[in-house]
Protein backbone atom coordinates (compact mmCIF):
# COMPACT_ATOMS: atom_id res chain seq x y z
CA UNK A 1 0.00 0.00 0.00
CA UNK A 2 1.12 3.63 -0.88
CA UNK A 3 1.53 5.92 1.73
CA UNK A 4 1.87 9.88 1.71
CA UNK A 5 4.87 11.32 3.57
CA UNK A 6 4.40 14.27 6.15
CA UNK A 7 6.43 16.34 3.26
CA UNK A 8 3.84 16.11 0.80
CA UNK A 9 0.78 16.98 3.33
CA UNK A 10 -0.74 20.40 1.40
CA UNK A 11 -3.95 21.90 1.96
CA UNK A 12 -6.67 21.52 -1.19
CA UNK A 13 -9.36 23.82 -2.23
CA UNK A 14 -11.94 21.17 -2.20
CA UNK A 15 -14.56 23.12 -3.40
CA UNK A 16 -12.59 24.04 -6.60
CA UNK A 17 -11.32 20.44 -7.05
CA UNK A 18 -14.95 19.16 -7.60
CA UNK A 19 -15.82 21.72 -9.64
CA UNK A 20 -12.98 21.25 -11.82
CA UNK A 21 -13.46 17.95 -12.06
CA UNK A 22 -17.58 18.35 -12.72
CA UNK A 23 -18.29 16.80 -9.45
CA UNK A 24 -20.61 20.04 -9.09
CA UNK A 25 -20.97 23.55 -10.76
CA UNK A 26 -19.94 26.91 -9.97
CA UNK A 27 -23.29 27.93 -8.85
CA UNK A 28 -23.74 24.86 -6.08
CA UNK A 29 -20.26 25.47 -4.78
CA UNK A 30 -21.61 29.21 -4.00
CA UNK A 31 -24.74 27.98 -2.59
CA UNK A 32 -23.04 25.09 -0.71
CA UNK A 33 -20.34 27.99 0.65
CA UNK A 34 -23.57 30.43 2.25
CA UNK A 35 -24.90 26.71 3.52
CA UNK A 36 -21.36 26.20 5.08
CA UNK A 37 -21.26 30.04 6.55
CA UNK A 38 -24.89 29.26 8.20
CA UNK A 39 -24.25 25.97 9.27
CA UNK A 40 -20.85 26.12 10.58
CA UNK A 41 -19.30 22.89 9.42
CA UNK A 42 -16.67 22.04 6.89
CA UNK A 43 -17.36 22.23 3.40
CA UNK A 44 -17.20 18.83 2.16
CA UNK A 45 -20.12 17.59 4.87
CA UNK A 46 -21.82 20.83 3.65
CA UNK A 47 -21.70 19.44 -0.04
CA UNK A 48 -23.08 15.53 0.85
CA UNK A 49 -25.41 16.86 3.31
CA UNK A 50 -26.82 18.81 0.51
CA UNK A 51 -26.94 16.25 -1.89
CA UNK A 52 -24.53 17.83 -4.18
CA UNK A 53 -22.28 15.42 -4.16
CA UNK A 54 -21.97 11.95 -2.90
CA UNK A 55 -19.44 11.01 0.12
CA UNK A 56 -17.97 8.38 -1.94
CA UNK A 57 -17.30 10.56 -5.20
CA UNK A 58 -15.94 12.55 -3.11
CA UNK A 59 -13.00 10.84 -1.06
CA UNK A 60 -12.39 8.88 -3.94
CA UNK A 61 -11.14 12.03 -6.28
CA UNK A 62 -9.44 13.05 -3.19
CA UNK A 63 -7.42 9.57 -2.70
CA UNK A 64 -6.34 10.33 -6.21
CA UNK A 65 -5.45 13.86 -5.98
CA UNK A 66 -3.31 13.35 -3.19
CA UNK A 67 -1.97 9.96 -3.51
CA UNK A 68 -3.52 8.07 -0.57
CA UNK A 69 -5.38 5.05 -0.35
CA UNK A 70 -8.94 5.38 0.36
CA UNK A 71 -9.40 2.55 3.86
CA UNK A 72 -12.88 0.83 4.71
CA UNK A 73 -13.17 0.86 8.44
CA UNK A 74 -15.39 -1.70 8.11
CA UNK A 75 -13.39 -4.36 7.08
CA UNK A 76 -10.16 -3.13 8.77
CA UNK A 77 -8.60 -5.18 11.04
CA UNK A 78 -7.00 -2.74 13.45
CA UNK A 79 -5.92 -3.08 17.12
CA UNK A 80 -7.09 -1.56 19.89
CA UNK A 81 -4.23 -0.52 22.06
CA UNK A 82 -2.72 0.94 19.24
CA UNK A 83 -6.05 3.14 18.14
CA UNK A 84 -5.61 4.16 21.47
CA UNK A 85 -2.47 6.09 21.22
CA UNK A 86 -4.45 9.05 20.18
CA UNK A 87 -6.17 10.52 23.39
CA UNK A 88 -10.24 10.07 22.76
CA UNK A 89 -10.80 13.70 22.86
CA UNK A 90 -8.27 14.30 20.14
CA UNK A 91 -8.92 11.47 17.86
CA UNK A 92 -12.66 12.76 17.86
CA UNK A 93 -11.47 16.17 17.32
CA UNK A 94 -9.54 15.69 14.27
CA UNK A 95 -11.77 12.29 12.75
CA UNK A 96 -8.22 10.90 13.32
CA UNK A 97 -7.59 6.76 13.77
CA UNK A 98 -3.91 5.13 14.11
CA UNK A 99 -4.08 2.24 11.67
CA UNK A 100 -0.87 0.80 12.48
CA UNK A 101 2.65 1.33 12.90
CA UNK A 102 5.21 0.87 9.89
CA UNK A 103 8.80 2.31 9.43
CA UNK A 104 9.51 3.49 12.58
CA UNK A 105 6.27 5.64 12.04
CA UNK A 106 2.49 5.05 12.28
CA UNK A 107 0.00 4.91 9.23
CA UNK A 108 -2.77 7.50 10.59
CA UNK A 109 -6.44 7.37 9.36
CA UNK A 110 -8.27 10.72 8.68
CA UNK A 111 -11.52 11.96 7.62
CA UNK A 112 -9.92 15.36 6.21
CA UNK A 113 -5.80 14.75 5.33
CA UNK A 114 -5.70 18.08 4.41
CA UNK A 115 -6.25 19.76 7.72
CA UNK A 116 -2.50 20.90 8.40
CA UNK A 117 -3.27 21.94 11.85
CA UNK A 118 -4.74 18.64 12.46
CA UNK A 119 -1.61 16.89 11.25
CA UNK A 120 1.06 19.15 13.26
CA UNK A 121 -1.23 17.89 16.40
CA UNK A 122 -0.97 14.64 15.49
CA UNK A 123 2.64 14.14 15.18
CA UNK A 124 2.94 15.88 18.31
CA UNK A 125 1.16 13.72 20.64
CA UNK A 126 2.44 11.01 18.73
CA UNK A 127 5.97 11.70 19.58
CA UNK A 128 7.17 13.00 16.52
CA UNK A 129 7.41 10.17 14.45
CA UNK A 130 6.55 10.16 10.85
CA UNK A 131 3.17 9.89 10.30
CA UNK A 132 1.88 8.50 6.52
CA UNK A 133 -1.73 9.54 5.87
CA UNK A 134 -4.64 7.98 4.50
CA UNK A 135 -8.45 8.22 3.74
CA UNK A 136 -10.95 6.76 5.73
CA UNK A 137 -14.64 7.81 5.93
CA UNK A 138 -16.24 10.02 8.82
CA UNK A 139 -19.24 8.15 9.69
CA UNK A 140 -17.12 4.94 9.63
CA UNK A 141 -14.16 6.56 11.96
CA UNK A 142 -17.06 7.92 14.50
CA UNK A 143 -18.47 4.13 14.97
CA UNK A 144 -14.82 2.64 14.91
CA UNK A 145 -14.21 5.36 18.12
CA UNK A 146 -17.81 3.99 20.18
CA UNK A 147 -16.22 0.24 19.45
CA UNK A 148 -12.42 1.10 20.59
CA UNK A 149 -12.84 3.56 23.60
CA UNK A 150 -14.86 1.62 25.75
CA UNK A 151 -14.97 2.99 29.58
CA UNK A 152 -14.41 -0.65 30.91
CA UNK A 153 -11.23 0.42 32.59
CA UNK A 154 -12.50 4.03 33.75
CA UNK A 155 -15.31 2.16 35.60
CA UNK A 156 -13.50 -0.51 37.23
CA UNK A 157 -10.80 2.36 38.28
CA UNK A 158 -14.27 4.08 39.91
CA UNK A 159 -15.68 1.67 41.19
CA UNK A 160 -12.22 1.15 43.06
CA UNK A 161 -12.00 4.65 43.71
CA UNK A 162 -16.25 4.95 45.12
CA UNK A 163 -15.12 1.88 46.99
CA UNK A 164 -12.51 3.44 49.01
CA UNK A 165 -14.52 6.01 49.44
CA UNK A 166 -17.66 4.74 51.26
CA UNK A 167 -14.81 2.25 53.51
CA UNK A 168 -12.32 4.76 55.04
CA UNK A 169 -15.54 7.04 55.90
CA UNK A 170 -17.22 5.40 58.31
CA UNK A 171 -19.21 8.10 58.99
CA UNK A 172 -19.95 8.78 55.84
CA UNK A 173 -24.42 9.25 55.03
CA UNK A 174 -24.43 7.11 51.47
CA UNK A 175 -27.45 8.93 50.34
CA UNK A 176 -25.84 12.23 50.29
CA UNK A 177 -23.30 10.99 48.03
CA UNK A 178 -23.09 12.82 45.06
CA UNK A 179 -24.73 15.89 46.11
CA UNK A 180 -24.03 19.63 47.03
CA UNK A 181 -21.81 22.06 44.98
CA UNK A 182 -18.68 19.25 43.90
CA UNK A 183 -21.15 16.99 42.92
CA UNK A 184 -20.06 16.67 39.07
CA UNK A 185 -16.51 15.80 40.79
CA UNK A 186 -18.13 12.89 43.07
CA UNK A 187 -16.93 9.16 42.48
CA UNK A 188 -20.83 8.22 42.32
CA UNK A 189 -21.39 10.66 39.94
CA UNK A 190 -18.11 10.22 37.43
CA UNK A 191 -18.79 6.03 37.50
CA UNK A 192 -22.71 6.34 36.57
CA UNK A 193 -21.78 8.99 33.65
CA UNK A 194 -18.95 6.64 32.56
CA UNK A 195 -21.94 4.07 32.47
CA UNK A 196 -24.25 6.23 30.53
CA UNK A 197 -21.60 6.79 28.13
CA UNK A 198 -20.46 3.23 27.56
CA UNK A 199 -23.69 1.83 27.05
CA UNK A 200 -24.52 4.60 24.37
CA UNK A 201 -21.40 3.83 22.64
CA UNK A 202 -21.94 0.41 22.67
CA UNK A 203 -25.65 0.88 21.43
CA UNK A 204 -26.85 -0.87 24.49
CA UNK A 205 -30.81 -0.98 25.23
CA UNK A 206 -30.64 -1.66 28.75
CA UNK A 207 -28.45 -1.32 31.48
CA UNK A 208 -28.30 -4.05 34.73
CA UNK A 209 -27.16 -3.55 37.84
CA UNK A 210 -26.78 -6.41 39.99
CA UNK A 211 -25.47 -7.37 43.79
CA UNK A 212 -24.67 -10.83 43.90
CA UNK A 213 -22.65 -12.83 46.85
CA UNK A 214 -18.85 -11.41 46.46
CA UNK A 215 -19.64 -8.75 43.37
CA UNK A 216 -21.09 -6.44 41.57
CA UNK A 217 -22.47 -7.15 38.32
CA UNK A 218 -23.03 -4.60 35.69
CA UNK A 219 -24.98 -6.05 32.26
CA UNK A 220 -25.63 -3.83 29.25
CA UNK A 221 -28.07 -5.22 26.40
CA UNK A 222 -26.60 -5.05 22.85
CA UNK A 223 -28.53 -6.13 19.77
CA UNK A 224 -30.86 -8.13 22.58
CA UNK A 225 -27.54 -9.76 24.44
CA UNK A 226 -26.30 -9.33 27.42
CA UNK A 227 -22.82 -8.31 27.69
CA UNK A 228 -21.16 -8.19 31.53
CA UNK A 229 -18.63 -6.81 33.35
CA UNK A 230 -17.86 -7.85 36.86
CA UNK A 231 -16.76 -5.34 39.75
CA UNK A 232 -15.19 -6.79 42.66
CA UNK A 233 -16.33 -3.82 44.92
CA UNK A 234 -19.35 -5.55 45.89
CA UNK A 235 -19.90 -2.50 48.51
CA UNK A 236 -20.47 0.42 45.77
CA UNK A 237 -23.97 -1.48 45.24
CA UNK A 238 -26.04 0.52 47.69
CA UNK A 239 -24.42 3.44 46.53
CA UNK A 240 -25.01 3.62 43.10
CA UNK A 241 -28.51 2.34 44.17
CA UNK A 242 -29.28 5.28 46.15
CA UNK A 243 -27.68 8.12 43.43
CA UNK A 244 -30.16 6.03 40.72
CA UNK A 245 -33.36 6.66 42.79
CA UNK A 246 -32.41 10.28 43.44
CA UNK A 247 -32.28 10.71 40.26
CA UNK A 248 -35.01 9.24 39.06
CA UNK A 249 -37.24 10.40 41.94
CA UNK A 250 -38.06 7.32 44.17
CA UNK A 251 -38.31 6.69 47.71
CA UNK A 252 -34.68 6.28 48.96
CA UNK A 253 -35.45 4.59 52.25
CA UNK A 254 -37.90 2.28 50.59
CA UNK A 255 -35.80 -0.96 50.38
CA UNK A 256 -38.28 -3.82 50.37
CA UNK A 257 -40.59 -2.55 47.68
CA UNK A 258 -39.91 -2.38 43.23
CA UNK A 259 -40.43 0.94 42.35
CA UNK A 260 -40.36 2.89 39.25
CA UNK A 261 -39.25 6.05 37.99
CA UNK A 262 -37.55 7.99 35.66
CA UNK A 263 -35.00 11.03 34.49
CA UNK A 264 -33.06 12.38 31.42
CA UNK A 265 -29.38 12.69 30.88
CA UNK A 266 -27.51 13.97 27.96
CA UNK A 267 -24.63 11.64 26.32
CA UNK A 268 -22.34 12.99 23.71
CA UNK A 269 -25.47 15.59 22.65
CA UNK A 270 -28.22 13.27 22.73
CA UNK A 271 -30.84 13.49 25.04
CA UNK A 272 -31.54 9.85 26.98
CA UNK A 273 -34.80 9.28 28.63
CA UNK A 274 -34.11 6.60 31.28
CA UNK A 275 -36.84 4.52 32.75
CA UNK A 276 -35.51 2.57 35.68
CA UNK A 277 -36.70 -0.06 37.42
CA UNK A 278 -35.64 -1.38 41.08
CA UNK A 279 -36.47 -4.69 42.68
CA UNK A 280 -35.15 -6.24 46.09
CA UNK A 281 -33.44 -9.28 45.76
CA UNK A 282 -31.29 -11.52 47.36
CA UNK A 283 -28.51 -9.24 48.49
CA UNK A 284 -29.70 -5.68 47.87
CA UNK A 285 -31.53 -3.90 45.31
CA UNK A 286 -31.27 -5.15 41.43
CA UNK A 287 -31.41 -1.99 39.04
CA UNK A 288 -32.76 -2.34 35.73
CA UNK A 289 -32.47 0.94 33.08
CA UNK A 290 -34.21 1.32 29.83
CA UNK A 291 -32.04 3.85 27.65
CA UNK A 292 -34.71 5.58 25.13
CA UNK A 293 -32.45 7.65 22.47
CA UNK A 294 -35.04 10.89 22.25
CA UNK A 295 -33.35 12.22 19.63
CA UNK A 296 -35.97 11.46 17.24
CA UNK A 297 -33.83 9.61 14.35
CA UNK A 298 -35.77 6.74 15.15
CA UNK A 299 -38.88 7.43 14.87
CA UNK A 300 -39.27 7.23 11.06
CA UNK A 301 -40.95 4.59 9.11
CA UNK A 302 -38.26 4.17 6.76
CA UNK A 303 -35.63 3.55 9.75
CA UNK A 304 -37.66 0.41 10.66
CA UNK A 305 -36.48 -1.73 7.48
CA UNK A 306 -39.59 -3.08 6.19
CA UNK A 307 -39.51 -3.97 2.53
CA UNK A 308 -40.75 -1.22 -0.11
CA UNK A 309 -44.01 -2.97 -0.61
CA UNK A 310 -44.87 -3.87 2.67
CA UNK A 311 -43.90 -0.37 3.74
CA UNK A 312 -46.29 1.06 0.80
CA UNK A 313 -49.46 -0.92 1.87
CA UNK A 314 -48.69 0.15 5.83
CA UNK A 315 -48.44 3.88 4.33
CA UNK A 316 -51.42 3.59 2.59
CA UNK A 317 -53.37 1.91 5.70
CA UNK A 318 -51.94 4.55 7.94
CA UNK A 319 -54.42 7.26 6.10
CA UNK A 320 -57.48 5.57 6.73
CA UNK A 321 -60.04 7.83 8.51
CA UNK A 322 -61.15 4.87 11.22
CA UNK A 323 -60.27 1.51 11.95
CA UNK A 324 -57.73 -0.16 14.32
CA UNK A 325 -53.71 -1.39 13.49
CA UNK A 326 -52.57 -4.09 15.87
CA UNK A 327 -48.59 -4.53 16.06
CA UNK A 328 -47.73 -8.05 17.74
CA UNK A 329 -45.09 -9.60 18.95
CA UNK A 330 -42.60 -10.50 22.68
CA UNK A 331 -41.31 -7.90 24.89
CA UNK A 332 -38.18 -6.44 23.14
CA UNK A 333 -39.18 -6.81 19.28
CA UNK A 334 -39.56 -3.02 18.65
CA UNK A 335 -43.49 -2.85 19.28
CA UNK A 336 -43.02 0.23 20.50
CA UNK A 337 -41.11 1.69 17.79
CA UNK A 338 -42.71 0.75 14.96
CA UNK A 339 -45.89 2.22 16.59
CA UNK A 340 -44.00 5.31 17.39
CA UNK A 341 -42.96 5.85 14.21
CA UNK A 342 -46.25 5.23 12.73
CA UNK A 343 -47.49 7.61 14.90
CA UNK A 344 -44.62 10.40 14.10
CA UNK A 345 -45.77 9.89 10.23
CA UNK A 346 -49.58 10.88 11.56
CA UNK A 347 -48.32 13.59 13.37
CA UNK A 348 -50.23 16.64 11.74
CA UNK A 349 -51.18 20.11 13.26
CA UNK A 350 -55.11 19.23 11.80
CA UNK A 351 -54.98 15.80 13.62
CA UNK A 352 -55.58 15.43 17.60
CA UNK A 353 -53.67 12.93 18.94
CA UNK A 354 -54.08 10.69 22.04
CA UNK A 355 -51.97 8.27 24.05
CA UNK A 356 -52.79 6.13 26.70
CA UNK A 357 -49.66 4.38 27.65
CA UNK A 358 -47.77 2.24 30.39
CA UNK A 359 -45.37 4.26 30.81
CA UNK A 360 -44.89 7.01 28.23
CA UNK A 361 -41.55 5.78 26.59
CA UNK A 362 -41.26 8.74 23.53
CA UNK A 363 -42.41 12.16 24.36
CA UNK A 364 -43.94 14.00 21.45
CA UNK A 365 -44.62 17.37 20.34
CA UNK A 366 -48.68 18.32 20.04
CA UNK A 367 -49.75 14.76 21.13
CA UNK A 368 -51.23 14.57 24.10
CA UNK A 369 -49.80 11.49 26.34
CA UNK A 370 -51.71 10.01 29.11
CA UNK A 371 -49.53 7.55 31.67
CA UNK A 372 -51.58 5.31 33.05
CA UNK A 373 -51.57 5.17 36.71
CA UNK A 374 -53.73 1.79 37.92
CA UNK A 375 -53.20 2.68 41.95
CA UNK A 376 -56.24 5.69 41.45
CA UNK A 377 -58.27 3.99 39.29
CA UNK A 378 -56.77 5.32 35.91
CA UNK A 379 -56.36 2.13 33.97
CA UNK A 380 -56.26 1.83 30.31
CA UNK A 381 -60.08 0.98 30.14
CA UNK A 382 -60.55 4.53 32.24
CA UNK A 383 -58.38 6.62 30.34
CA UNK A 384 -59.70 5.93 27.32
CA UNK A 385 -62.92 6.18 27.78
CA UNK A 386 -62.31 9.94 29.09
CA UNK A 387 -60.05 10.17 25.94
CA UNK A 388 -63.27 9.75 23.39
CA UNK A 389 -64.45 12.79 25.29
CA UNK A 390 -61.54 15.04 23.94
CA UNK A 391 -62.47 14.72 20.47
CA UNK A 392 -59.60 13.07 19.30
CA UNK A 393 -58.95 11.60 15.66
CA UNK A 394 -56.45 8.94 16.76
CA UNK A 395 -55.75 7.33 19.43
CA UNK A 396 -52.85 5.28 20.53
CA UNK A 397 -53.63 2.17 23.44
CA UNK A 398 -50.58 1.16 24.82
CA UNK A 399 -51.29 -2.75 24.79
CA UNK A 400 -55.19 -4.31 23.99
CA UNK A 401 -54.60 -6.40 28.27
CA UNK A 402 -58.24 -6.78 28.72
CA UNK A 403 -61.91 -7.31 27.22
CA UNK A 404 -62.94 -4.33 28.09
CA UNK A 405 -59.93 -2.07 27.11
CA UNK A 406 -60.43 -4.01 23.60
CA UNK A 407 -63.88 -3.51 23.26
CA UNK A 408 -63.95 0.58 23.70
CA UNK A 409 -60.77 0.28 21.03
CA UNK A 410 -62.78 -1.82 18.53
CA UNK A 411 -65.79 0.33 19.03
CA UNK A 412 -63.85 3.62 18.64
CA UNK A 413 -62.08 2.53 15.31
CA UNK A 414 -66.05 1.10 14.37
CA UNK A 415 -67.10 4.80 15.01
CA UNK A 416 -64.45 7.07 13.16
CA UNK A 417 -61.31 7.08 14.90
CA UNK A 418 -58.24 5.53 13.83
CA UNK A 419 -56.91 3.33 17.00
CA UNK A 420 -53.15 1.53 17.08
CA UNK A 421 -52.37 -0.90 19.61
CA UNK A 422 -50.07 -4.00 20.53
CA UNK A 423 -50.82 -6.94 21.81
CA UNK A 424 -48.50 -9.91 22.92
CA UNK A 425 -48.99 -12.50 19.94
CA UNK A 426 -46.63 -14.79 18.33
CA UNK A 427 -47.74 -14.48 15.29
CA UNK A 428 -50.63 -12.08 13.27
CA UNK A 429 -52.34 -15.02 12.43
CA UNK A 430 -53.05 -15.81 16.00
CA UNK A 431 -53.88 -12.13 17.27
CA UNK A 432 -57.25 -12.72 16.25
CA UNK A 433 -57.39 -15.62 18.21
CA UNK A 434 -56.05 -13.73 21.14
CA UNK A 435 -59.21 -10.98 21.09
CA UNK A 436 -61.72 -13.51 20.37
CA UNK A 437 -60.57 -15.40 23.27
CA UNK A 438 -60.18 -12.41 25.44
CA UNK A 439 -63.92 -11.91 24.94
CA UNK A 440 -63.68 -8.78 22.10
CA UNK A 441 -67.17 -9.49 19.93
CA UNK A 442 -66.29 -11.18 16.51
CA UNK A 443 -68.59 -8.44 14.40
CA UNK A 444 -66.66 -5.77 16.17
CA UNK A 445 -63.37 -7.04 15.01
CA UNK A 446 -64.73 -7.83 11.51
CA UNK A 447 -65.62 -3.57 11.06
CA UNK A 448 -62.51 -2.41 12.64
CA UNK A 449 -59.92 -4.32 11.69
CA UNK A 450 -57.61 -2.74 9.29
CA UNK A 451 -53.42 -4.93 9.55
CA UNK A 452 -52.06 -7.17 11.86
CA UNK A 453 -48.14 -6.49 11.66
CA UNK A 454 -46.31 -9.26 13.74
CA UNK A 455 -42.52 -8.78 13.67
CA UNK A 456 -39.17 -9.05 15.70
CA UNK A 457 -35.55 -8.17 15.42
CA UNK A 458 -32.66 -10.51 14.54
CA UNK A 459 -29.54 -10.17 15.07
CA UNK A 460 -27.36 -9.00 11.51
CA UNK A 461 -24.15 -10.81 10.18
CA UNK A 462 -20.99 -8.15 11.61
CA UNK A 463 -19.73 -6.08 8.35
CA UNK A 464 -16.29 -6.34 9.22
CA UNK A 465 -15.76 -9.75 10.26
CA UNK A 466 -18.60 -11.54 8.03
CA UNK A 467 -17.53 -14.57 5.55
CA UNK A 468 -19.10 -17.46 3.33
CA UNK A 469 -20.38 -20.02 5.65
CA UNK A 470 -21.03 -23.56 4.42
CA UNK A 471 -24.16 -25.29 6.31
CA UNK A 472 -23.52 -28.09 7.79
CA UNK A 473 -25.73 -31.53 7.80
CA UNK A 474 -28.09 -30.52 10.57
CA UNK A 475 -28.80 -26.80 8.26
CA UNK A 476 -28.65 -28.51 5.34
CA UNK A 477 -31.96 -30.84 6.85
CA UNK A 478 -33.71 -27.87 8.68
CA UNK A 479 -33.54 -26.08 4.72
CA UNK A 480 -34.94 -29.21 3.16
CA UNK A 481 -37.95 -29.80 5.37
CA UNK A 482 -38.86 -25.39 5.36
CA UNK A 483 -37.55 -24.39 1.97
CA UNK A 484 -36.60 -27.66 -0.39
CA UNK A 485 -33.68 -26.14 -3.07
CA UNK A 486 -33.30 -23.16 -1.30
CA UNK A 487 -29.67 -22.18 -2.61
CA UNK A 488 -27.09 -21.95 0.46
CA UNK A 489 -24.43 -20.59 -1.75
CA UNK A 490 -24.91 -16.85 0.31
CA UNK A 491 -24.62 -17.88 3.85
CA UNK A 492 -22.64 -15.90 5.90
CA UNK A 493 -21.27 -15.83 9.29
CA UNK A 494 -18.91 -13.48 10.95
CA UNK A 495 -15.86 -14.63 12.74
CA UNK A 496 -15.95 -12.16 15.56
CA UNK A 497 -13.65 -8.98 15.67
CA UNK A 498 -13.05 -5.92 17.53
CA UNK A 499 -16.08 -4.14 15.45
CA UNK A 500 -19.16 -6.75 17.17
CA UNK A 501 -17.09 -7.63 20.21
CA UNK A 502 -16.22 -10.75 19.16
CA UNK A 503 -19.71 -12.12 18.69
CA UNK A 504 -20.49 -11.90 15.01
CA UNK A 505 -23.20 -9.95 15.23
CA UNK A 506 -23.64 -6.12 14.73
CA UNK A 507 -26.68 -4.21 14.64
CA UNK A 508 -30.48 -6.09 14.25
CA UNK A 509 -32.90 -6.39 11.42
CA UNK A 510 -36.76 -5.94 11.49
CA UNK A 511 -38.49 -9.39 10.89
CA UNK A 512 -42.12 -8.49 9.79
CA UNK A 513 -45.50 -10.99 9.17
CA UNK A 514 -47.83 -8.79 7.51
CA UNK A 515 -51.79 -9.44 7.14
CA UNK A 516 -54.80 -7.57 5.96
CA UNK A 517 -57.58 -9.00 6.39
CA UNK A 518 -59.74 -10.22 2.92
CA UNK A 519 -63.35 -10.48 2.86
CA UNK A 520 -63.26 -14.05 3.71
CA UNK A 521 -61.21 -13.10 6.83
CA UNK A 522 -63.91 -11.11 7.71
CA UNK A 523 -66.53 -12.96 7.21
CA UNK A 524 -64.85 -15.67 9.60
CA UNK A 525 -64.18 -12.97 11.93
CA UNK A 526 -67.83 -11.93 12.23
CA UNK A 527 -69.13 -15.72 12.79
CA UNK A 528 -66.44 -16.21 15.52
CA UNK A 529 -64.48 -19.01 13.28
CA UNK A 530 -61.32 -19.01 14.47
CA UNK A 531 -60.02 -21.70 12.48
CA UNK A 532 -61.53 -20.45 9.24
CA UNK A 533 -59.98 -17.27 9.79
CA UNK A 534 -56.54 -18.76 10.04
CA UNK A 535 -57.56 -20.97 6.31
CA UNK A 536 -58.47 -18.13 4.85
CA UNK A 537 -55.34 -16.02 6.06
CA UNK A 538 -52.95 -18.72 4.91
CA UNK A 539 -54.27 -18.57 1.57
CA UNK A 540 -54.07 -14.90 0.90
CA UNK A 541 -51.90 -14.10 -2.00
CA UNK A 542 -49.96 -11.33 0.20
CA UNK A 543 -49.58 -13.28 3.51
CA UNK A 544 -45.51 -14.33 4.36
CA UNK A 545 -45.28 -15.61 7.53
CA UNK A 546 -42.28 -14.28 9.98
CA UNK A 547 -40.30 -17.88 9.62
CA UNK A 548 -40.14 -16.94 6.23
CA UNK A 549 -39.00 -13.56 6.11
CA UNK A 550 -36.04 -14.36 8.51
CA UNK A 551 -35.36 -17.21 6.50
CA UNK A 552 -34.57 -14.75 3.73
CA UNK A 553 -32.22 -12.64 5.17
CA UNK A 554 -30.60 -15.50 6.19
CA UNK A 555 -30.30 -17.07 2.73
CA UNK A 556 -29.14 -13.60 1.46
CA UNK A 557 -25.96 -13.39 3.58
CA UNK A 558 -27.61 -10.52 5.97
CA UNK A 559 -28.19 -12.95 9.09
CA UNK A 560 -27.36 -16.48 10.06
CA UNK A 561 -29.82 -20.06 9.75
CA UNK A 562 -29.46 -20.21 13.81
CA UNK A 563 -31.47 -16.29 14.19
CA UNK A 564 -34.12 -18.02 11.36
CA UNK A 565 -34.22 -21.29 13.19
CA UNK A 566 -34.71 -18.58 16.42
CA UNK A 567 -37.15 -16.85 14.89
CA UNK A 568 -39.13 -20.09 13.85
CA UNK A 569 -38.75 -21.61 17.25
CA UNK A 570 -40.75 -19.03 18.84
CA UNK A 571 -43.76 -19.06 16.75
CA UNK A 572 -43.91 -22.81 16.22
CA UNK A 573 -46.56 -23.49 19.14
CA UNK A 574 -49.04 -20.29 17.54
CA UNK A 575 -47.57 -21.00 13.65
CA UNK A 576 -48.56 -24.94 13.45
CA UNK A 577 -51.93 -24.06 12.74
Amino acid sequence: MSTLPSAAVRKIRIGDLLVENGLITAEQLQHALSEQRKLGSKLGRTLIDLGMVSENDMLQLLSRQLAIPLIDLRSYRFEPALVRKLPETLARRFRSIVLREEGGGFVVGMADPTDLFAYDELARVLGGKEIRLALVREDDVLRTFDTVYRRTEEISSLAQELSEEVSNDAALDVSQLGLGEDAADAPVVKLLQSLFVDAVQAGASDIHIEPDTDCLRLRQRVDGVLNEQIIRERQIASALVLRLKLMAGLNISEKRMPQDGRFQISVRGKGIDVRVSTMPVQHGESVVMRLLDQSGAMLDLDYLGMPAPMLARFRNVLHSPSGIILVTGPTGSGKTTSLYAALNSLNRPEKKVITVEDPVEYRLPRISQVQVNAKIGLDFAAVLRSALRQDPDIILVGEMRDQETAEIGLRAAMTGHLVLSTLHTNDAVGTADRLLDMGAPGYLLAASLRVIIAQRLIRRVCESCGERHLADANDLAWLAAIRPGASTDRLRRGRGCQHCNGTGYRGRIGVYEYLEPTLEMLNALRLGRQHDFVEAAMRAPLYRPLADAALDYALDGLSTIEEAKRVGGEIAPDGAH
